[in-house]
């Protein structure tokens, strides 16, 4: 059995670990809700940054859009399913204005160019500043925040059978090497890997 198997119910994504011993850097999951169970091992589950380890039989939950990252134990094998479930947008009341808007205009096209310099000067800040705002409202900096959405979008594109090519040029990046460098860092798995190991099943009801 593949140590990850990716799943597609409906709008959620499942992701199921066997003997697994990835451990993944602070991310966040927009418009997301987390869900996971240990079922062996043990993982040390870091959730805005609060460590807690959580052994076989834990649960654990994470809320949308907050910063969080799992590690392996030891460097030792764990088994475990995540479920990302999506949950309706709430109102942004929030954070700055123009960091919501750098999070939506990143949301909506991570693919396309943006530049701070020229975002900073429409909110009138310096780059500095929108760097700072944005990472403590969202977590991250704006570059890893497009980065991940790239990767995700990529994701997407490699579970409906694109190739890795096709992906990486879809999704923004400059080439599939590139694609390949970010893929690994997030997913902690290749392109090819990841599409290996996605599996589309039936939605249970409408999205």
């Amino acid at each position: 059995m593949k140590p990850v198997i990716y799943e597609k119910r409906g709008g959620a994504e499942i992701v199921r670990y066997e003997c697994a011993a990835q451990s993944y850097p602070a991310h966040t999951h927009a418009s997301h809700v987390t869900f996971g169970r240990v079922t062996g091992g043990a993982v040390r589950v870091i959730i805005g940054g609060r460590a807690r380890l959580c052994r076989a039989g834990d649960v654990f939950c994470i809320p949308p859009d907050v910063p969080h990252a799992l590690e392996a134990v030891g460097g030792s094998p764990y088994s475990m399913t995540v479920a990302c479930v999506p949950v309706r947008e709430k109102p942004c009341d929030g954070g700055e204005p123009f960091t919501r808007t750098l999070k939506r205009l990143i949301l909506g096209g991570p693919e396309r160019p943006l530049t701070i310099g020229c975002m900073a000067k429409s909110a009138g800040i310096s780059p500095y500043h929108l760097i700072r705002r944005f990472k403590a409202d969202c977590g991250l900096t704006p570059h890893q925040f497009q980065m991940q959405c790239r990767v995700r979008k990529a994701q997407g594109l490699l579970a409906e059978g694109r190739s890795a090519t096709e992906a990486a040029y879809e999704a923004g990046f400059c080439d599939q090497s590139h694609l390949d460098r970010c893929f690994r860092r997030i997913v902690r798995l290749t392109p090819s890997e990841y599409a290996a190991s996605t599996a589309v099943c039936p939605s249970a009801g409408p999205e």
